[in-house]
C-alpha cells in the first residue's frame, strides 16, 4: 500500500502570557496578540488537529487514531499518545508541575500523565527557565511556598536557541519570558500551578493554584535529567538525537540538500521549525514550508527530502 505524509491544520490557545511569534515568525493566523500556544499535532480533545488533504481530509487525528489503526502500525492505547505544540512565552508562564500515569488516571478522570520535553527553536538574549528546586524535604518545599520564598526555591537556567531539555513528570518547570519551543509530550492537558506572580486573568481575579496536589506530585529532592544529544552526519545533512526515553523519542533533521531515510517506526510526528523544501515519497512529491506538521504513516517505506530545512521528529 501506498501511504502519503499525513498534513494537519494546527489548533491556536490563548494565554495570558501569550504573544505574537507564531504569526511573526510562522505566518500562522492567530485569533489574538496574547497567542500562546499552537497544538501542531494533537489528539487531545481540548485541541484535535485535523487532516487539511488527501484521502482523510476533514477527519480528525482522533478519529483516524479510532478507525484507521493501520497507519499507526495497529498500535495499542486508546487514545493517540503524543502532542507536538509550539509555544510563544512572550511573559513568564506560571511555575508548575505535572502528574504521572498513576496519579492523572486516578485525580484527573482517566487523563495521561504528562512527561514532556522542549526545544528551544528561539529566545531573547539572556533569557531564562525555570527547572527544579532547592527543596530537599517534602518539609522545606511546603515551608518554602507557604512563606513565598521563591527566590530560593527555584532553580533558574540560562537557555539558548537550540538548546534541549526533558522534563519529566514531577519535575517543577515555567519557561520565562522571550523563550519559543517546541515540545513534544504525552496527550494530556493536566497542568497544576504552584505559583503564577499573582496575577490576575480576564476576570479580575488571580488564577487558580493546586497546591495540595503539586505538593503530592513533585519529585523531592529534585532530580536533574540531563540529556546528551548526538549528531550523526548522513548524505545531505545530519540527525541530532535529543532523547530515547519511555513515552518518546525527538530528533533533529537538518536537511541540507538531498537526504534519504526509512519511515522504520509504526508512525513519526514532523514539524517544520526553518527552512522549505520538499519530501518525496511513493506517492508523490510534497512541498514542506515553515511551521507544516505532518505524520509519516506505518508502511510508508523510503522517503527523500530535499532542500535547506529543519525538522523536529518524534515518535513514540
Amino acid at each position: 500500500m501506498n501511504r502519503a505524509p499525513i498534513f494537519l491544520q494546527p489548533i491556536f490557545q490563548e494565554r495570558i502570557w501569550g504573544g505574537t511569534q507564531l504569526r511573526d515568525r510562522f505566518g500562522y493566523e492567530i485569533p489574538s496578540d496574547h497567542t500562546g500556544e499552537c497544538w501542531a499535532i494533537s489528539a487531545h480533545p481540548n485541541g484535535p488537529s485535523t487532516v487539511i488533504e488527501g484521502e482523510y481530509k476533514g477527519k480528525t487525528l482522533a478519529e483516524l487514531w479510532k478507525n484507521h489503526k493501520e497507519l499507526f502500525g495497529h498500535s495499542s492505547g486508546e487514545v493517540f499518545p503524543l502532542l507536538t505544540k509550539i509555544l510563544d512565552a512572550s511573559n513568564d508562564l506560571s511555575v508548575q508541575v505535572h502528574p504521572d500515569d498513576t496519579y492523572a488516571k486516578e485525580h484527573e478522570n482517566g487523563e495521561l500523565g504528562k512527561t514532556e520535553c522542549w526545544y528551544v527553536i528561539d529566545c531573547a538574549e539572556g533569557a531564562e527557565i525555570i527547572f527544579g528546586h532547592n527543596a530537599q524535604t517534602k518539609e522545606e518545599f511546603i515551608s518554602a511556598i507557604n512563606n513565598h520564598e521563591w527566590n530560593t526555591l527555584l532553580k533558574r537556567v540560562k537557555v539558548k536557541p537550540g538548546d534541549f531539555f526533558y522534563v519529566p513528570s514531577g519535575t517543577i518547570h515555567a519557561l520565562c519570558s522571550g523563550v519559543l519551543i517546541l515540545e513534544t509530550q504525552q496527550s494530556s492537558d493536566t497542568t497544576y500551578r504552584v505559583y503564577d506572580y499573582d496575577r490576575v486573568g480576564n476576570d479580575g481575579q488571580k488564577r487558580e493554584l493546586h497546591l495540595e496536589k503539586s505538593i503530592d506530585v513533585t519529585t523531592i529532592p529534585h532530580q536533574d535529567s540531563p540529556t546528551l544529544p548526538t549528531k550523526e552526519d548522513i548524505n545531505g545533512g545530519t540527525v541530532t538525537t535529543y532523547v530515547e526515553a519511555t513515552y518518546f523519542s525527538v530528533y533533529k533533521w537538518d536537511i541540507n540538500g538531498n537526504a534519504v531515510f526509512q519511515q522504520d517506526q509504526p508512525y513519526m510526528l514532523v514539524s517544520v521549525i526553518e527552512g522549505e523544501g520538499t519530501i518525496t515519497t511513493q506517492q508523490g512529491t510534497f512541498d514542506l514550508h515553515k511551521g507544516d506538521h505532518f505524520i509519516l504513516p506505518n508502511d510508508l517505506g523510503e522517503l527523500e527530502i530535499t532542500g535547506n530545512i529543519q525538522l523536529i521528529v518524534s515518535h513514540p
